[in-house]
């Protein structure tokens, strides 16, 4: 009877949260099906972090990949459409409590040159590398005390060449956002992550791009995993807002007078 009567005063397990119950930090990665996106989403999944993975028209690689992650969803959206980005913030803000992280990766990369800008590619450019994600930033920061919005910029702020013109203007322009936001919302984090020569890009070969890759004060390749290891760091908050960081292996410190793929070639 006696051990009974203690055991009548043991706590009962605890019940399993709810899903309001629970608390898990939620980032929102554009782009985030392929490429540096998707190691983006893999390292938050692995850091305990629930993924929301954008996606414009890759919807089979965003599905596999989320079925891969310990906690991801996937959520489409052309951001081309800024009106609809908008929205897609707003409406996984109010389904998501715990939504913490912005992480704007998305980014549409053509040729253009100096000589003379392509007009539809700089429209574009302009639209999904500047105005939707300083939108999606906006949004985002509103209203919501406690949250980091990280822009996906490039070395080539640093850096500059003639080559991929409109895109490199358009990351100047998003660039310009990080100090203006940050100033704008004193309560949150806003930074810059930039970019050097990291993956294959535009029309590269392997072999090009392992020489290209090198072409920075290390002569290494940059591993992606550094980039995302940037991010996590600045997801703590810890740094001041405003402020970017270039993780190239000290390409930015260099003077390129071409994108270092064509560099490759000669």
């Amino acid at each position: 009877m006696a051990l009974a009567f203690i055991f009548s005063f043991l706590p009962l397990p605890n019940p399993a949260p709810t899903p309001t119950e629970m608390t898990t930090p939620t980032a929102l990665i554009t782009g985030g099906a392929k490429r540096i996106g998707a190691q983006m989403a893999r390292a938050f999944a692995k850091a305990g972090w629930h993924v929301i993975i954008h996606y414009g028209h890759s919807r089979e690689d965003a599905e596999r990949l989320a079925a891969t992650l310990p906690s991801a969803e996937t959520a489409p959206c052309d951001l081309a459409d800024g009106d609809a980005a908008v929205a897609m913030v707003q409406r996984l803000s109010d389904t998501h409590p715990h939504l913490r992280l912005l992480v704007n990766s998305a980014a549409v990369f053509r040729y253009d040159g100096a000589d003379a800008i392509d007009p539809a590619i700089f429209a574009e450019a302009m639209q999904v590398n500047a105005q939707t994600p300083a939108r999606m930033a906006q949004a985002f920061l509103k209203g919501v005390a406690g949250r980091t919005v990280i822009n996906m910029l490039d070395m080539k702020l640093a850096n500059p060449n003639p080559d991929f013109f409109s895109y490199t203007m358009a990351k100047h322009a998003l660039s310009s956002t990080v100090r203006m936001l940050a100033m704008a919302y004193p309560a949150q984090r806003i930074y810059g992550l930039a970019p050097g020569a990291m993956m294959p890009s535009w029309d590269q070969q392997p072999d090009e791009h392992l020489t290209s890759g090198r072409m920075n004060l290390l002569q290494r390749l940059t591993d992606p995993v550094e980039l995302a290891d940037a991010a996590l760091f600045l997801a703590d908050g810890v740094l001041a807002s405003g402020e970017t960081l270039f993780i190239d292996s000290g390409q930015f410190l260099l003077s390129q007078p071409r994108d270092v793929l064509y560099l490759a070639r000669a």
